[in-house]
């Protein structure tokens, strides 16, 4: 019998075995505390406890499972609450309290629970690894299809009737091509740390449409796009990406809550169990897996979550679903890492980080992406990862690095944050890659002027920065008109454009034709005050009469569901400014 050696936190080994494999999954202790192999040597095998240690002692059994550390798939997934090695935190109040015990074993999906199963498949049938078997409603909006195992295949020999069965009942049988028999339930297992494969990895070509202008704008994203939010605390990267979470346009959203205060997660979960699905009218947690893993739960798990909800994520890819992740953050993972790391007495590298942390990161940051599934659909999984740079110093290692292997970089401000300018994306320090890919996209579905004319904008603001350089030194009242007339039109695009109000039913998300409408607006503006300055006009002038006030109240003013109001609003821009170049005549 293999027996514990040592012990240091969360790290545990084994001397003189060579019972056991790399990444596989352990019982530890008494109490068969859950664990993975994460080194083996000819003298000592170590091994990564994701349950607190305490009370653990050397000479209790250590026993293999002879699997890798998997992530239970099935129905009943969403609307469900796990920890970071996917137990549900329901069951386990039900069976510990308050307080998850140690060696806990719960399944992770409802095993007793009955789902109306149709079956799409008949005798005779051929089926390929990820082919779709059976169908059933697993929330109101969501549709769960069962897929074979990507590793398995051959020929249907017996199938169930439709009807109502448990993740655990068998659905149909296959005979492979070695003459083996397979049964077929509801439920399969795959291993956290490998990525589910695809039969081919597609152009991006579609946003992930947000409603956020500064977003879907100035720094859009691509469904199968990978962003950073990095910001202080403070500056609401949580609360970014609720809002993301509430109105993107995904399917499915994945929301891992990664070392993240536990009263910070627990307002999580209360918010998203009583928010409306605007796409739905339901509740927003019936397409919603939330994966809990707070700052005082044990270090090692803080890893597995990220990997626990790409799994997830990826699995209802293949079903043909476009899934969003929002990990929340990064950071903590990292510190997990390095926790670890610094255990196991691995040579440290910059800031205390292990030297791989870079490939980790890229790891799951490649998991993203926009696929053909092995069953011909089309799916997708963005990732949105918040980073939580201490102090706000982007240069340290995670952020540095996640700039690295991510295409699109939303900046938060505190600057902008403590003048309640939400979201507090600073638009001179944000980018995004992916504009060139999209182009094609809004040209078709909006505008063939809308990159022209969010490249004018971006100009615009780009310009104010150089301005306030020298306005900061000698004053505004030096600058001539028409630079006056820059940082008049730069704050009327500050304010009235990326500026946005999450508690207005009109504001808190902008379709995309009416964020192209504004820009016309502003730009609108912008030429003709630049037409009547050279004329003669003062900026103060115009400024006098409202119109820029007027501007920037537009996303209140014009419901979404009301676009012609646009052309008013510029038809009465023209006459004023008009007035006022008839009056300097």
């Amino acid at each position: 019998m293999n027996t514990i050696f040592s012990i240091n936190g969360p790290v545990v080994k084994v001397r003189d075995t060579k019972d056991f494999s790399m990444l596989e999954m352990v019982y530890v202790g008494e109490k068969r505390l859950i664990g993975e192999v994460i080194g083996i040597s000819s003298e000592e095998t170590t091994i990564q406890v994701y349950e607190s240690t305490t009370g653990l002692k050397p000479g209790e059994p250590v026993e293999g499972s002879g699997m890798p550390m998997s992530a239970t798939l099935g129905p009943g997934i969403l609307t469900n609450i796990f920890d970071g090695i996917e137990r549900p935190l329901k069951k386990l109040e039900e069976l510990s309290g308050a307080f998850i015990a140690e060696g806990a074993n719960v399944p992770a999906l409802d095993t007793s629970k009955r789902f109306e199963v149709t079956v799409t498949v008949e005798v005779g049938d051929r089926l390929e690894g990820g082919q779709i078997f059976a169908t059933c409603p697993e929330t109101p909006v969501i549709e769960h299809r069962s897929m074979v195992p990507p590793n398995v295949c051959g020929e249907v020999v017996w199938t169930a009737k439709n009807g109502w069965y448990r993740i655990t009942d068998k659905i149909a049988e296959l005979k492979t091509d070695d003459g083996k028999t397979v049964t077929l339930t509801l439920a399969q297992k795959w291993p956290i740390k490998k990525s589910r494969p695809f039969k081919e990895r597609l152009p991006i070509s579609m946003p992930l449409v947000t409603g956020q202008r500064v977003i879907d704008t100035i720094a859009p994203i691509a469904k199968g796009g990978t962003a950073a939010v990095p910001g202080g605390f403070g500056t609401g990267k949580t609360m970014t990406q609720h809002q993301l979470a509430k109105w993107c346009d995904a399917d499915i959203i994945v929301y891992i809550g990664c070392g993240e205060r536990g009263n910070e997660m627990t307002q999580v979960l209360e918010e998203f169990s009583e928010l409306v699905d605007p796409r739905t009218g339901k509740s927003l947690t019936d397409r919603t897996v939330l994966i809990a893993n707070t700052s005082n739960m044990p270090v090692a798990a803080r890893e597995a979550s990220i990997y626990t909800g790409i799994t997830l994520a990826e699995y209802y890819r293949d079903m043909g679903y476009h899934i969003a992740i929002m990990a929340d953050s990064t950071s903590r993972w990292a510190e997990a890492l390095r926790e670890i790391s610094g255990r196991l007495e691995e040579m440290p590298a910059e800031e205390g980080f292990p030297a791989y942390l870079p490939s980790r990161i890229s790891e799951f940051y490649e998991r993203a992406g926009y696929v053909e599934t092995l069953s011909g659909k089309e799916g997708s999984v963005s990732i949105i990862g918040a980073v939580s740079p201490q102090g706000s110093d982007f240069s340290e290692p995670v952020t540095q690095n996640t700039k690295r292997f991510v295409r699109c970089f939303w900046a938060l401000d505190k600057s902008l944050a403590y003048a309640r300018h939400y979201p507090a994306i600073n638009w001179n320090d944000s980018y995004s890659e992916y504009i060139d890919d999209l182009a094609d996209y809004y040209g078709e579905k909006v505008s063939p002027d809308f990159l022209a004319y969010r490249q004018r904008i971006a100009n615009i603001l780009h310009e104010e920065n150089k301005l306030m350089e020298i306005v900061k030194l000698i004053g505004s009242d030096v600058l001539p008109e028409d630079q006056k007339l820059v940082i008049e039109i730069a704050r009327v695009v500050r304010v009235g454009f990326l500026q946005q109000n999450a508690y207005h039913k009109d504001d808190t998300y902008v379709p995309l034709e009416k964020q192209f409408n504004m820009m016309g607006i502003i730009l609108e503006l912008y030429d003709r005050c630049a037409e009547a300055v050279s004329r003669g006009v003062t900026v103060s002038a115009v400024t006098a009469t409202g119109l820029f006030e007027k501007v920037i109240k537009m996303k209140y003013d014009i419901p979404n569901d009301k676009p012609q109001l646009f052309k008013d609003l510029a038809e009465e821009i023209s006459k004023q400014v008009s007035v006022l170049e008839t009056e300097v005549i």
